[in-house]
């Protein structure tokens, strides 16, 4: 050995003397000093043996003994969200941002919005949570400090109520003087709070499932639900879409999402500890008890009360006592109850009250029926009026089905008495009658022809000779087109099998005449498909369009369809736009299609658009869950049935002039749809290139005005063809075709003997001007009739 090395170890000597033998100074530190510096000592030791835990090498096993009386940790268990796929990618940074000015006392009390994220500061030795702290056997434990704060015992601080504490960058929790483990700990990332989901919701009492068919995670409690997806800050609660502070993530097969998001959803406060590092949350574990009544209309003194009671044990506690407030089963008197009511669990814990309002009516009051005639004594053939008085004392009569008359007739052509009933109904089905008599003499005033074209009031209808009709003077008209294009599709007219049942390339404006019946033994729906086939964008305009059904009666579907088609033409209600892109197709008309026709059912369309280039238009009848875009571009058109009609016919808008005077004392008719003084369209078949007439001119829009209409003419609207359901527009006014008359029975125009009331001109020519369009599943052809009426007497 040379001395270099020598004088070296020499040296070590000295100074490891030197550290271990106390100096003469050091002899005179007071006991504060000494406690002091011992405390120091210890501080140093367990920041080196913390630092030196946090080093180690990969890889290596170290021996680790447990304090003296300290458990070590327990071991920690990974528990995946149920169903949730694990992320290898997932992301595991978990650094910890400063939170922005904390309270001075370090406590806060918080509703759940607020994040709880702590910065460690840089001066505190971070623990491996690996580990279990170790003691030094060669350093002797300093004296503790009398005035150092005690450790605090979270579990015990949650015995007995319902606290649930969690440990801020942790995974430790405790709940009813038990710790819990999570499986991973309390994580911060961009400043949001993460909790593992599993371990918390165990904790909190909610229920966790997976819906493997929307990849979600659902938290529900009761009636709320919240739904989770890995890797989005948008989660739902109870459906409606809501932003979260971070997105979800999954850290070693555990899914991660914002404490916060489930806090503030179901309404969980809790108070942020700064200084101990603690959540700690109020989870209520009291019962829940709820009820619903029925039935919805309580009838003071006659409704028996039906009271349906739920409740539950956020804790899952018996439920073994009620408690009820307010109830009766019976409400003898009208007016607004307060009733409540109360469970409690096996704990004896009792729950809030719940609380409903019950308003019970008075009993339903019979309506008073009433009617007066303007006299008691008439000649055969003398109008009567008659003034309906009939009232509900707690309501109103509603306007439609809620009177009935028996025998009721504008005139009496018979004499003796006469007996007219009148049974009136109510909104809870009360019903009251009434009778009068009347007397009939045996003096004639007007004859029973006489009196219907005087006084039968217009859009009703009266019987006359049909036969007299056929001779009748023709009235001659000037004829001329509007340029509108009319779409067809009724053909089939019955559908057996889904398809596309129309389809052409039209541009300008275009009517849409669509009446299909479902025969499909199955749920449909009816779509018009619109497709831009051009190179630039193109707008379609709806002008106008009225819609009936679905309905299971064809005449019916029509005759509302063609009314609210008049509406739209007269007021302008359904006008709207909607732009085409090159190569795109959209749904237009949508009323067709906005509910989903029943087997055996019938919808009814007519409208009109316009468009500025070719629109190809497809009519499809589908199945619901089908894209109608796509089967407008996969689909066939289907056969047509060999009897109805369909087809694209150009010049679709008939306009009608007649400048020769009307009326006088020569009966005439104007007739339509006769394929003779009226011819059919001609047109084409599209999807087969076949030439087609338009059976009948449904689709086609009459526009006729009659320059001279002699005075005292009578006009009625005569079906030759069948029966007959629909309106016309007259000067401007819908008429009805016809509505239920005195003395006849049912609606429409039954027989070519029944005409319908549409005007009657003054003492003074007039002109007339009319709108029709045939109702689809009505029948065609039909007659204008012009007759002079008889002159009126005293």
């Amino acid at each position: 050995m040379n001395l270099k090395k020598i004088t070296i170890i020499a040296l070590l000597v000295v100074v490891q003397a030197a550290a271990v033998l106390p100096s003469a100074s050091a002899a005179s530190v007071t006991s504060s000093d000494k406690t002091a510096a011992a405390a120091q000592t210890q501080t140093a030791a367990e920041t080196t043996k913390s630092q030196t835990a946090n080093t180690a090498t990969p890889g290596t096993t170290t021996e680790v003994k447990s304090v003296q009386g300290e458990q070590a940790p327990q071991d920690e268990t990974e528990v995946p969200a149920e169903g949730q796929p694990a992320d290898a990618n997932a992301p595991t940074d978990t650094q910890q941002p400063p939170v922005d000015e904390q309270p001075a006392d370090g406590e806060m009390q918080t509703d759940g919005s607020t994040d709880p994220v702590i910065e460690t500061p840089p001066s505190t030795p971070v623990q491996n949570p690996n580990q279990t702290p170790t003691k030094n056997p060669t350093t002797n434990t300093p004296a503790a400090n009398p005035s150092a704060t005690p450790a605090i015992d979270f579990a015990a601080a949650t015995e007995g109520n319902d606290k649930l504490i969690l440990v801020i960058n942790g995974d430790k929790m405790y709940q009813k003087g038990q710790t819990y483990t999570a499986a991973q700990p309390m994580t911060a990332k961009n400043g949001v709070s993460y909790i593992a989901v599993r371990s918390f919701v165990d904790r909190v009492g909610l229920k966790l499932t997976y819906d493997a068919k929307t990849k979600e995670t659902v938290i529900s409690k009761g009636s709320d639900e919240l739904r989770f997806k890995l890797g989005t800050d948008t989660y739902t609660v109870n459906g409606v879409p809501t932003k979260m502070k971070g997105a979800s993530f999954q850290q070693k097969n555990t899914f991660m999402v914002p404490l916060t998001s489930i806090t503030q959803a179901l309404g969980i406060p809790y108070t942020i500890d700064y200084k101990a590092k603690t959540i700690t949350l109020t989870i209520s574990s009291k019962p829940v008890a709820s009820f619903t009544v029925e039935p919805k209309k309580i009838i003071a003194g006659e409704t028996m009360v039906t009271y349906n009671t739920k409740s539950e044990s956020p804790s899952g506690y018996e439920i073994v006592d009620e408690r009820w407030e307010g109830r009766q089963d019976v409400f003898t008197d009208p007016g607004v109850y307060t009733v409540s009511y109360s469970v409690q669990d096996s704990k004896g814990q009792w729950s809030d009250p719940y609380t409903q309002t019950i308003t019970v009516e008075a009993p339903n009051v019979p309506p008073v029926a009433q009617f007066t005639t303007d006299k008691e004594t008439y000649r055969m053939g003398e109008p009567i009026t008659y003034t309906d008085q009939s009232y509900d004392p707690d309501g109103v009569l509603p306007e439609a089905n809620s009177r009935v008359w028996e025998n009721q007739k504008g005139a009496y052509f018979t004499p003796g008495p006469q007996t007219i009933t009148l049974t009136v109904t109510d909104a809870d089905g009360a019903k009251a009658t009434v009778s009068k008599t009347i007397t009939i003499t045996d003096e004639m005033l007007y004859t029973q022809d006489e009196y219907n074209q005087l006084f039968v009031p217009v859009g009703s209808k009266f019987l006359f000779d049909g036969g007299s009709v056929p001779p009748m003077h023709k009235i001659e008209h000037l004829d001329t087109m509007e340029d509108v294009t009319l779409y067809r599709s009724n053909s089939p007219e019955s559908v057996y099998n889904t398809g596309k049942l129309y389809e052409d390339t039209l541009s300008g404006k275009v009517r849409f005449m669509i009446h299909h019946a479902n025969y499909t033994k199955q749920k449909v729906t009816m779509y018009v498909v619109a497709t831009n086939n051009n190179a630039t964008p193109t707008t379609i305009e709806t002008l106008d369009s009225g819609f009936g059904g679905p309905s299971p009666f064809a005449m019916a579907a029509g005759k509302v369809s063609v009314q609210r088609y008049h509406q739209a033409v007269m007021d302008g209600s359904k006008k709207s736009t909607v732009t085409l892109q090159p190569g795109e197709s959209k749904i237009i008309l949508t009323e067709l299609n906005a509910i989903p026709m029943a087997n055996e059912t019938v919808i009814s369309l007519i409208a009109d658009v316009n468009s500025s280039q070719p629109i190809t238009y497809s009519t499809l009848m589908i199945d619901p869950s089908l894209d109608p875009i796509q089967e407008a571009k996969n689909l066939p058109v289907v056969a047509r049935d060999g009897v109805h009609n369909r087809g694209t016919y150009p010049l679709a808008t008939k306009i009608f002039q007649v400048f020769e005077p009307i009326g006088g004392s020569t009966p005439s008719k104007l007739v339509l749809g006769d394929n003779s003084s009226d011819p059919n369209l001609t047109g084409t078949d599209a999807p087969f290139n076949t030439v087609e007439s338009n059976a009948g001119n449904f689709g086609v829009l009459y526009k006729i005005h009659l320059e001279s209409v002699a005075p005292n003419t009578l006009i009625t609207f005569n079906g030759r063809g069948g029966k007959y359901l629909g309106w016309i527009v007259v000067n401007g006014q819908l008429v009805e075709l016809s509505a239920q008359s005195m003395g006849l029975v049912g609606a429409g125009l039954n027989t070519s003997s029944e005409a319908g009331v549409i005007y009657r001109t003054g003492n003074t020519s007039e002109s007339v001007d009319l709108e029709f369009t045939p109702a689809p599943g009505s029948n065609l052809s039909v007659n204008l009739l012009f007759t002079q009426m008889p002159a009126r007497k005293q």
